[in-house]
């Protein structure tokens, strides 16, 4: 469930393997070794012989150990704040590989489990005190029954909610401008849809706490699987190759053969002259655009509308716009000096007077995108800067797991129930917290 929508991911679209998570295919081998060691004491009538360190006000004999009931928290230490993602998920494998197996038979016990959870959406605090942490799911049952969980649990929290916090760290940088979703180049097909989910995730809570209104932009259309976007995107470095280096030529077969509704985004890098590209494919473009125009055709209007020029350029070339002391790569100096030649390239055209406004909000209208080795840092000095950049393309800078972005899931059993009793059992360190955002959940329809 997120603090948007109030709906839930539901087993029908995560698409859990189910079958390998309830053999312990996904888990660390001790939580395996733990749930045989309760399961067998189950099956041998053990009660506790030991003597626990713990002051305990029952009597520990007669504690059945294998069908222990325990509370567990899971948690994360990111400070000073973290966006969650990944519980519907989370909730969905407790729904559904929760419980054991008799012989061959699995036996759901997810009936059996008491569970809160926060929403997809919220935010956990963490000040540095282990001890004062934000629980976003507390689960009460045998241990036994999703114990062998805990590492996939874990996982996909920790995963989504550092994906979610890094995008919304950008784009609280980004002064309200758009940033393209581009990590999947970078890491496994399988992740995509998750990423995806969190990426959009944090640009509806950067929506909620702003009052703007982004819209989500990923790249592959399994990003947007589990939030019902798709894919968008412009040309390749390789199809201006497959066009021998004539980037106008093919933004030319690019109008003409994809629909108005995808955005007319230049590559203008390819021969390491941006500003010769950008020009070549307004000037292309403009009589098009003039003749749909002036025969009020709306479609062919934007069919022939240059929506962006993307600036891509490898970090050891200075583009040949430049001068010798000038930066290499992408940078302030080549993004302004593109801006200027976009905003001013009507007036090296035959405009007669009555289409000169026309021309002029035709050309001024070009956005900027920049891509290439962006992340937060850069794009706060760009913006402090007043660099006149409208678009971000972010890739794996969203990736990132350091000690600034680590946001590493824990699960501790903080409480036990003996004789009916719930008794404080967290390891030296820790201790049952609470989260004024947990709310109970109903596994059923998960």
């Amino acid at each position: 469930m997120t603090v948007f929508d109030g709906g839930r991911l539901t087993q029908a679209t995560v698409h859990l393997d189910i079958e390998r998570l309830r053999r312990g295919y996904y888990s660390d081998k001790y939580f395996e070794n733990a749930v045989r060691i309760l399961a067998a004491l189950r099956d041998d009538g053990y009660t506790f012989a030991g003597h626990s360190p713990r002051s305990l006000p029952v009597d520990l004999g007669s504690i059945p150990l294998g069908d222990l009931v325990v509370e567990a928290q899971i948690f994360n230490r990111r400070a000073p704040r973290a966006l969650v993602a990944g519980v519907d998920m989370a909730l969905a494998m407790l729904r559904h590989a929760s419980g054991h197996y008799d012989g061959e038979q699995f036996v759901e016990t997810w009936r059996d489990l008491e569970v809160e959870a926060v929403a997809d959406g919220v935010f956990t605090s963490y000040g540095g005190n282990p001890e004062a942490i934000q629980p976003v799911l507390k689960i009460r049952g045998h241990y036994r029954d999703f114990g062998l969980l805990e590492t996939a649990l874990l996982g996909v929290l920790t995963r989504a909610s550092r994906m979610a916090t890094n995008v919304y760290q950008v784009l609280g940088v980004a002064n309200g401008k758009q940033v393209l979703f581009f990590p999947a180049r970078f890491d496994l097909p399988g992740v995509q849809p998750v990423d995806g989910y969190a990426y959009w995730l944090a640009v509806q809570r950067h929506n909620l706490d702003t009052g703007q209104n982004l819209t989500p932009l990923a790249s592959t259309d399994a990003q947007g699987a589990w939030w019902g976007g798709s894919g968008g995107g412009t040309v390749p470095h390789a199809l201006i190759a497959c066009f021998l280096a004539d980037t106008a030529e093919t933004m030319i077969a690019f109008a003409r053969y994809l629909p108005p509704s995808v955005p007319r985004i230049a590559l203008v890098d390819f021969n390491n002259d941006t500003v010769r590209a950008s020009l070549d494919v307004l000037r292309v473009y403009w009589p098009h655009y003039r003749a749909a125009y002036e025969a009020g055709d709306v479609a062919e209007q934007r069919r022939w509308t240059l929506y962006g020029v993307r600036l891509d350029t490898s970090t050891n070339t200075r583009d040949a716009s430049l001068k010798a002391d000038d930066p290499t790569g992408v940078n302030p100096v080549l993004v302004r000096v593109v801006r200027a030649a976009l905003d001013d390239a009507w007036g090296g055209w035959d405009v007669p007077e009555h289409l000169r406004e026309v021309a002029q909000s035709y050309c001024r209208g070009v956005k900027i995108v920049v891509s290439g080795g962006f992340d937060l840092e850069r794009i706060q000095r760009y913006e402090e800067q007043d660099v006149p950049v409208d678009i971000y393309g972010v890739g794996s800078t969203f990736l990132r797991n350091d000690s600034a972005t680590g946001t590493d899931y824990t699960m501790d059993i903080v409480r036990v129930q003996l004789n009916g009793q719930w008794v404080d059992m967290a390891k030296v360190g820790r201790k049952p917290c609470d989260n004024p955002d947990l709310r109970p959940v109903d596994l059923e329809n998960l």
